[in-house]
Protein backbone atom coordinates (compact mmCIF):
# COMPACT_ATOMS: atom_id res chain seq x y z
CA UNK A 1 0.00 0.00 0.00
CA UNK A 2 2.96 2.27 0.44
CA UNK A 3 4.75 1.84 -2.39
CA UNK A 4 1.67 2.63 -4.26
CA UNK A 5 0.79 5.82 -2.77
CA UNK A 6 4.53 6.74 -2.88
CA UNK A 7 4.85 5.64 -6.90
CA UNK A 8 1.44 7.56 -7.47
CA UNK A 9 2.87 10.89 -5.63
CA UNK A 10 6.19 10.13 -7.65
CA UNK A 11 4.45 10.11 -10.74
CA UNK A 12 1.91 12.93 -10.08
CA UNK A 13 4.90 15.21 -8.86
CA UNK A 14 6.43 14.02 -12.36
CA UNK A 15 3.79 14.57 -14.49
CA UNK A 16 2.88 18.70 -12.96
CA UNK A 17 7.00 19.11 -13.37
CA UNK A 18 7.11 18.47 -17.20
CA UNK A 19 3.76 19.63 -17.75
CA UNK A 20 4.31 22.54 -16.06
CA UNK A 21 7.63 22.99 -18.32
CA UNK A 22 6.11 21.79 -21.68
CA UNK A 23 3.12 24.92 -20.73
CA UNK A 24 6.16 27.51 -20.01
CA UNK A 25 7.17 26.47 -23.54
CA UNK A 26 4.23 27.35 -24.92
CA UNK A 27 3.71 31.09 -22.84
CA UNK A 28 3.92 34.08 -25.39
CA UNK A 29 2.61 36.67 -22.79
CA UNK A 30 3.09 37.44 -19.46
CA UNK A 31 2.36 40.15 -16.82
CA UNK A 32 3.70 40.99 -13.18
CA UNK A 33 4.82 44.12 -10.85
CA UNK A 34 8.12 45.56 -10.78
CA UNK A 35 9.88 47.63 -8.78
CA UNK A 36 12.97 50.50 -10.26
CA UNK A 37 15.61 52.69 -8.70
CA UNK A 38 16.78 55.57 -11.07
CA UNK A 39 20.23 57.29 -10.00
CA UNK A 40 20.04 60.90 -11.29
CA UNK A 41 23.36 62.08 -13.82
CA UNK A 42 24.64 65.37 -15.11
CA UNK A 43 22.93 68.21 -14.48
CA UNK A 44 19.61 66.47 -12.80
CA UNK A 45 22.22 64.70 -10.05
CA UNK A 46 22.51 68.51 -8.62
CA UNK A 47 18.88 69.08 -8.65
CA UNK A 48 17.26 65.91 -7.32
CA UNK A 49 17.84 62.89 -5.34
CA UNK A 50 18.18 59.21 -6.07
CA UNK A 51 14.77 58.37 -7.31
CA UNK A 52 12.24 54.60 -6.75
CA UNK A 53 8.62 53.72 -8.24
CA UNK A 54 6.86 50.79 -9.18
CA UNK A 55 4.20 49.48 -12.01
CA UNK A 56 3.00 46.61 -13.98
CA UNK A 57 5.07 45.26 -16.80
CA UNK A 58 3.67 43.13 -19.70
CA UNK A 59 6.19 40.69 -22.59
CA UNK A 60 4.92 39.47 -25.61
CA UNK A 61 7.06 36.87 -27.19
CA UNK A 62 7.11 37.21 -31.25
CA UNK A 63 9.55 35.46 -33.12
CA UNK A 64 13.28 34.23 -33.16
CA UNK A 65 13.75 35.71 -29.56
CA UNK A 66 12.35 39.10 -30.45
CA UNK A 67 9.55 40.34 -28.26
CA UNK A 68 7.26 43.58 -27.29
CA UNK A 69 7.15 45.19 -24.24
CA UNK A 70 5.11 47.50 -22.22
CA UNK A 71 5.05 49.11 -18.64
CA UNK A 72 2.99 51.53 -16.49
CA UNK A 73 3.86 53.29 -13.46
CA UNK A 74 4.58 55.70 -11.16
CA UNK A 75 8.27 57.66 -10.16
CA UNK A 76 8.93 60.01 -7.73
CA UNK A 77 12.47 61.81 -7.60
CA UNK A 78 12.45 63.76 -3.96
CA UNK A 79 14.02 67.86 -4.75
CA UNK A 80 17.68 68.85 -3.27
CA UNK A 81 18.59 71.89 -1.93
CA UNK A 82 21.51 73.24 -3.76
CA UNK A 83 23.09 76.78 -4.04
CA UNK A 84 23.39 79.22 -6.88
CA UNK A 85 24.79 82.93 -7.21
CA UNK A 86 22.52 85.59 -6.96
CA UNK A 87 24.10 87.76 -9.68
CA UNK A 88 25.41 90.12 -7.09
CA UNK A 89 28.55 88.77 -5.43
CA UNK A 90 26.86 86.29 -2.98
CA UNK A 91 24.91 82.93 -2.77
CA UNK A 92 21.49 81.68 -2.49
CA UNK A 93 19.97 78.39 -1.09
CA UNK A 94 17.37 76.81 -3.46
CA UNK A 95 15.23 73.64 -3.10
CA UNK A 96 14.14 71.82 -6.21
CA UNK A 97 10.73 70.74 -6.20
CA UNK A 98 10.31 66.63 -6.11
CA UNK A 99 9.43 65.29 -9.64
CA UNK A 100 6.25 63.01 -9.20
CA UNK A 101 5.76 61.15 -12.71
CA UNK A 102 3.49 58.19 -14.36
CA UNK A 103 5.51 56.35 -17.36
CA UNK A 104 4.13 54.70 -19.90
CA UNK A 105 6.76 53.07 -21.96
CA UNK A 106 6.75 50.50 -25.29
CA UNK A 107 9.44 49.10 -26.71
CA UNK A 108 11.22 45.75 -28.22
CA UNK A 109 13.33 43.06 -26.36
CA UNK A 110 15.98 40.71 -27.85
CA UNK A 111 16.82 37.57 -26.16
CA UNK A 112 20.32 36.42 -27.36
CA UNK A 113 21.65 32.98 -27.49
CA UNK A 114 23.17 33.21 -24.40
CA UNK A 115 20.48 32.21 -21.82
CA UNK A 116 18.75 34.28 -19.82
CA UNK A 117 20.62 37.47 -21.15
CA UNK A 118 18.56 40.27 -23.38
CA UNK A 119 18.72 43.66 -24.53
CA UNK A 120 16.07 45.78 -24.51
CA UNK A 121 15.20 49.65 -26.16
CA UNK A 122 12.05 51.08 -24.99
CA UNK A 123 10.07 54.79 -25.55
CA UNK A 124 7.34 56.25 -24.41
CA UNK A 125 5.91 59.06 -22.38
CA UNK A 126 5.92 60.34 -18.69
CA UNK A 127 3.12 62.78 -17.66
CA UNK A 128 4.27 64.53 -14.45
CA UNK A 129 1.78 64.71 -11.61
CA UNK A 130 1.06 67.49 -8.91
CA UNK A 131 3.88 69.60 -9.71
CA UNK A 132 3.84 73.80 -9.78
CA UNK A 133 6.77 74.40 -11.58
CA UNK A 134 6.44 74.71 -15.18
CA UNK A 135 9.57 72.22 -16.12
CA UNK A 136 7.08 69.42 -14.07
CA UNK A 137 4.04 70.00 -15.67
CA UNK A 138 2.72 68.34 -18.91
CA UNK A 139 4.88 65.49 -20.43
CA UNK A 140 8.10 64.57 -21.41
CA UNK A 141 9.34 62.14 -23.93
CA UNK A 142 11.23 58.57 -22.60
CA UNK A 143 14.20 56.68 -24.72
CA UNK A 144 15.47 54.23 -22.20
CA UNK A 145 18.31 51.57 -23.73
CA UNK A 146 18.95 48.27 -21.24
CA UNK A 147 20.18 44.87 -20.73
CA UNK A 148 18.69 42.61 -18.82
CA UNK A 149 18.42 39.19 -17.50
CA UNK A 150 15.05 36.49 -16.88
CA UNK A 151 15.17 33.61 -14.57
CA UNK A 152 11.70 31.88 -14.61
CA UNK A 153 9.79 34.88 -13.86
CA UNK A 154 12.33 37.35 -11.87
CA UNK A 155 12.98 39.57 -14.37
CA UNK A 156 16.35 42.28 -13.78
CA UNK A 157 16.79 45.06 -15.85
CA UNK A 158 20.19 47.75 -15.99
CA UNK A 159 19.25 50.80 -18.14
CA UNK A 160 19.99 54.17 -19.18
CA UNK A 161 16.56 56.47 -19.24
CA UNK A 162 16.13 59.89 -20.86
CA UNK A 163 13.06 61.90 -20.46
CA UNK A 164 13.07 65.16 -22.97
CA UNK A 165 11.33 67.97 -22.15
CA UNK A 166 13.05 71.67 -21.92
CA UNK A 167 16.28 69.74 -22.01
CA UNK A 168 17.13 66.48 -21.26
CA UNK A 169 16.90 64.57 -17.13
CA UNK A 170 18.55 60.95 -17.24
CA UNK A 171 19.01 58.18 -14.89
CA UNK A 172 20.98 55.26 -14.75
CA UNK A 173 17.99 52.69 -13.79
CA UNK A 174 17.82 48.94 -12.13
CA UNK A 175 14.63 47.58 -12.72
CA UNK A 176 13.61 44.32 -11.27
CA UNK A 177 10.15 42.37 -11.13
CA UNK A 178 8.29 39.25 -11.51
CA UNK A 179 6.45 38.18 -14.56
CA UNK A 180 3.29 35.80 -14.11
Amino acid sequence: MLKTLYATGLFMAATAMFAGKANAQLKRFSIGPYAEIGSPVGDFKDTHNTGFGGGLNADIKLIAGLGVTGSAGFMYFSGKTYTIDDGQGGRLSVKSEAIKALPVRVGLKYKFSIPLLYAKVEGGTATFVGGDAEAYKGTAGIFAPGIGIRVLGLDVQAKYEMWFKDGTNSFWGLKAGYNF
